[in-house]
């Protein structure tokens, strides 16, 4: 049984597209379930301005992306790492035992979004930590 967050997340998921010229994009799939989502964020000065999604999968899968895209907004790169499936799941209220692996796609596709724009921008995750809490 799904929760009224998952269920509105899935009815009416946020954030729902493309970035056009994104600082960083991660991919993720599950072969098991056939769950494919990608991830593209957008930083200006060490935070996460702006994230969008697109999701094939099942329900679970896209209210788990709609969520993490709602956790990550206005937060630092080194906040939104510390984001777990766990935590995603935990702002849904939970998820089924069966769909648990859903939040983990959400989670992994945020972390290579922000992975892929430590590559894209040459910097490294200390320098812009130190950047950031310091500013």
């Amino acid at each position: 049984m799904y929760s009224e967050k998952v269920m509105e997340h899935f009815s009416s998921p946020r954030n729902v597209g493309q970035i056009s010229d994104p600082d960083g994009v991660g991919q993720v799939g599950n072969p098991v379930c056939g769950d494919i989502m990608r991830l593209s964020i957008k930083v200006e000065d060490g935070k996460i301005v702006d994230v969008k999604f697109m999701t094939f999968g099942c329900g679970a899968a896209i209210a788990t992306s709609s969520m993490i895209t709602e956790m990550v907004k206005g937060r630092t790169l080194d906040e939104a790492l510390q984001i777990s499936n766990r935590a995603v799941a935990d702002a849904l209220d939970g998820l089924p035992p069966a769909k648990m692996h859903c939040s983990n796609l959400a989670a992994d596709a945020l972390h290579k979004a922000i992975q892929d724009y430590y590559e894209r921008s040459g910097k490294s995750a200390d320098a812009e930590n130190r950047r950031t809490t310091a500013g």
